[in-house]
Order: structure tokens, then C-alpha cells, then sequence
């Protein structure tokens, strides 16, 4: 039996207060379980980036729970468990210009978690730590004198996740951590995080827009659509049956290296009003084994027909 790390449940996050209040998440549910990669995928300002901020504890719940192994970690907690969350729950941010200090040397980014949290014993325990890390990730031991500024956008990233992953987590949120990079710099980036995870046995929330970058990394993949997560599948079983026609749309623009069979190919574009939802209420039906999607019950019965 599959172990769970992480579970949402019924979550909601909003912004603002009474008329000016605005929900970015809603009715959100799914788990991830130990040593998977669980991507969630929807286009820009679905509220993909603010779940993966709420877990961390970056952004304020205004419903529903957050779970990690187990215990409850939205809302009150002390110090002392706050900081244990930091160090077991690091994030890999997607501007590494932005998310690295400017004013500091590599050595000092990479360092600064183990200072807040006295993860070494001794000066020469601290260097190690850092230089072992460095070499880990493709950088060299001369680069730690340096500034971010001095780097180019794919090792930049590098040294976000040489800083993530110096901290000894176990579970990272990488938010959309290849999407400010080059082509030919985001496979290195997603073959030096699927390292990482075989070696260190890590558990990833992937989040991503893009479905095509999603299938070569994940397990499972949840498709969320204005701050709802429509479906949630294994990652051969979305592609080959999506279900959702929000996801279908999702799919169909994802390009097919064949020129001849691109022309061809037919565009879905999703309608939001197509759904009903006056009367019958929809929820999260399991439409095939594991193969979960959000729908009202007349939905439900329509998707099973067509995807026995």
C-alpha cells in the first residue's frame, strides 16, 4: 500500500474581504503519495502556483485542510513546528532571477538555510555540505564566490535547486521551474530533478503549464481550471482517456512534431457553459479505476458510458 505524504482536502484560498473578495481556489481535493510526482496543470491564473504556496505556508487558507504526513499544517502552529516544515517542504521557485538574492554570493544562498536552522556542526561541515551540493547539480566549487548576475538562466535555476535541496527535504514544490529557461537547457533541468528524486528518494509537486513537459516527469497529473481541479488521473491514463473537456482542449493544443498530421489536427476549445451546475451539484466521481473528474451526476453517468 502506497503511503500518503501530502492530502488536500476541500481547500480554499481567497484574496481580499466582502464585496472585493476574490476565491483562487475551490473545492480542491487530491493526494500525493510517497515518492511520486504529482503535477498539477492548468493555464495561467488557475491557482496552481497559490496551492503550491499554501502548502508551503506562504499563502493563508480560507478552507478545508492540508495534511502532511498525517498531521494538519495549515493554520496555527508553533515555532517549532513551523520550522521542521521548512526543512522537510522546500520550494524551487520559477524566475530564478527574481528568487535569488542579487546581493549575495552563491555560497551565502545556498548557506542560508542551513544558518537558520543549524543543520551543521562546524564551519568545515558547512563548506562540505555546500560544495557537495554544488557538484551535485553541475556547477563547479569556484562558482560559490560569485554572484547570481554572473550566471546564465539555466544555471541560476541550478543553484534555486542546490539551495532547495541542501536542506535534505522530502518533499519539493518545483513551480514551473523550466518555464523561464531555454529549450535546450530544460531537459538538463528535468533530468537533474528526476536524479535527485531516484537518489534521494523525494516526493515532487510538479507545477506546470504545459502538458507536454508534464508527461516525462510525472505519475499522476491533476488538470485544474479556475481555481477547480477538474481531473486527476495517472499520467498514460490522461493522455490516452481524458475525460474532462477541459482537458481535452488542454491535450489538442499540445503540438505533434509531424507537419503533415499538425495541419490535419482538429482544436478543441473549451466552453465553461456547456456545464449545468444549477440544480445538480457536482463533486469528484471516479470514473474509471483511479481515474478521477469532477462532475454532476447526470455528467457522471454520461462519462462512464463513454469511457468503459
Amino acid at each position: 500500500m502506497t503511503e500518503k505524504l501530502v492530502e488536500i482536502k476541500n481547500l480554499e484560498i481567497s484574496f481580499g474581504e466582502g464585496s472585493k473578495k476574490f476565491v483562487a481556489v475551490k473545492n480542491a481535493n487530491f493526494f500525493i503519495n510517497k515518492g511520486e510526482t504529482f503535477s498539477l496543470v492548468g493555464e495561467s491564473g488557475s491557482g496552481k502556483t497559490t496551492i503550491g504556496r499554501a502548502i508551503i505556508g506562504l499563502n493563508d487558507t480560507s478552507a478545508g485542510d492540508i495534511y502532511y504526513e498525517g498531521k494538519k499544517i495549515n493554520g496555527k502552529k508553533s515555532k517549532s513546528e513551523e520550522a521542521e516544515l521548512i526543512r522537510k517542504i522546500q520550494m524551487i521557485f520559477q524566475d530564478p532571477a527574481a528568487s535569488l538574492n542579487e546581493r549575495a554570493t552563491v555560497d551565502y544562498i545556498i548557506s542560508e538555510g542551513l544558518y537558520n536552522y543549524h543543520l551543521f556542526e562546524n564551519e568545515e561541515e558547512r563548506q562540505k555540505k555546500v560544495k557537495e551540493i554544488i557538484n551535485e547539480v553541475g556547477l563547479l566549487a569556484e562558482h560559490l564566490t560569485r554572484y547570481p548576475h554572473e550566471f546564465s538562466g539555466g544555471q541560476r535555476q541550478r543553484i534555486g535547486i542546490a539551495r532547495a535541496l541542501v536542506m535534505q527535504p522530502d518533499f519539493v514544490i518545483a513551480d514551473e521551474p523550466i518555464s523561464a529557461l531555454d529549450v535546450s537547457v530544460r531537459a538538463q533541468v528535468l533530468n537533474l530533478l528526476k536524479k535527485f528524486q531516484k537518489e534521494l528518494g523525494l516526493t515532487y509537486l510538479f507545477i506546470a503549464h504545459d502538458l507536454s513537459v508534464v508527461r516525462f516527469i510525472s505519475d499522476r497529473i491533476a488538470v485544474i481550471y479556475k481555481g477547480v481541479i477538474v481531473e486527476v488521473a495517472e499520467t498514460e491514463e490522461l493522455f490516452n482517456n481524458p475525460i474532462h473537456p477541459y482537458t481535452q482542449s488542454l491535450l489538442s493544443a499540445v503540438p505533434i512534431p509531424d507537419p503533415i498530421l499538425e495541419r490535419k489536427k482538429v482544436l478543441k476549445v473549451y466552453d465553461p457553459d456547456q456545464h449545468d451546475y444549477s440544480v445538480d451539484a457536482p463533486q469528484m466521481v471516479e470514473i474509471r479505476p483511479g481515474h478521477y473528474v469532477w462532475a454532476n451526476k447526470a455528467e457522471a453517468e454520461k462519462y462512464k458510458r463513454e469511457f468503459k
